[in-house]
């Protein structure tokens, strides 16, 4: 696709009614950018992005990447996939579609059109690594038929497919791997251990722990990761990926829960269970390379962060103080 001199970048953002879609909707916006958000709402939601609706250089399509779609854009942040146990569990099939049939379909539509293609994939890609913190030449231990594997081998046949596009294609892609993020705008039901753990405290229910709690995340707020991916859009053809974008600050469940409940104020004791099947052992992120090539460090201490996502959630349920909310999972 060929825009015109002092054209606005139209840019399509799959998932884009999710929790980092959103906010990537809105941050493209800012930037001078025509975006197109996509998304099934079968985990985004509508009321992220309803703010955005009367904006000029905002459009909403209901749409499932596991089908073609035909647009005339200029970038597309691939987005788009259940990134919770909760949600990629829920229907396992489908999910693998999401990440490969979806991933034909985006990089097909981005070689049509010249289009530049991010592919958002995870931290999951590694499983439940051997080697720690996890380097982006380290190939992962992970299984492939296990509860997780529609979402970890699924993630890892996407970047297959993005780099054989590249290299059979000369399609121009971009790919990072995302480690744990939280922020506002995250699913109240999606299993993830931030959210979770913050609802649990604000209703006083017990901290649902699984494992013993010496399982190990690091967690980076949604700005920083913005940041970051909109960095990496903006690099060279020559530079591709993978880059690890994730805070490298190492934290046990046990210490997020301690937190947690410190800042709420909440009375909630910590309650433990099973630890799920293949759950990682450790999650940390290294980003020598994020940092060598984007100059990109994530800025955001975990209490500031948290506190900025416990105030969402503490509106959400007074919003809705009777709404129902999911145990916390692990991830």
């Amino acid at each position: 696709m060929t825009k015109n001199v002092g054209q606005q970048k139209r840019v399509l953002v799959t998932g884009g009614a999710g929790f980092l879609g959103s906010h990537l909707c809105e941050r493209l916006i800012a930037d001078g950018c025509e975006v197109l958000c996509v998304d099934n709402f079968f985990t985004g939601r509508r009321s992220n992005v309803a703010h955005l609706l009367d904006h000029p250089s905002f459009e909403l399509q209901r749409h499932d990447i596991t089908f073609p779609l035909f647009v005339e854009v200029d970038e597309i942040y691939n987005l788009a996939c259940p990134a919770s146990p909760v949600h990629y569990q829920y229907d396992p099939v489908q999910t693998t579609k999401t990440s490969v049939h979806g991933a034909i379909n985006m990089l097909g539509l981005a070689k049509r059109v010249r289009a530049k293609i991010l592919q958002a994939s995870t931290s999951e890609v590694y499983g439940d690594p051997q080697v720690h913190p996890q380097t982006e030449d380290y190939w992962g231990h992970v299984n492939p038929v296990g509860p997780r594997s529609c979402y970890d081998e699924g993630k890892r046949c996407a970047e297959t497919l993005f780099f054989d596009y590249h290299r059979q294609h000369a399609v121009r892609i971009k790919v990072i791997r995302i480690f744990n993020t939280y922020g506002p705008r995250m699913h109240p039901n999606d299993g993830r251990v931030v959210s979770n753990f913050i609802v649990q405290a604000l209703l006083g229910r017990p901290i649902t722990i699984y494992g013993d709690g010496s399982q190990t995340r690091s967690f980076c707020y949604y700005s920083d990761l913005l940041d970051g991916m909109v960095r990496m859009m903006s690099t060279s053809d020559a530079i591709t990926g993978p880059v690890n974008l994730g805070n490298p600050f190492e934290f046990t469940i046990r210490q997020l829960a301690e937190k947690i409940i410190d800042l709420t104020g909440s009375r909630a004791r910590i309650e433990y269970k099973p630890l799920p099947a293949n759950d990682p052992r450790q999650r940390k992120p290294d980003i020598s390379q994020a940092i060598a090539t984007l100059g990109w460090v994530p800025s955001t201490q975990l209490e500031q962060g948290l506190i900025s996502t416990i105030a969402y959630f503490d509106g959400m349920l007074r919003d809705a103080p009777e709404a129902p909310f999911a145990e916390a999972s692990v991830a």
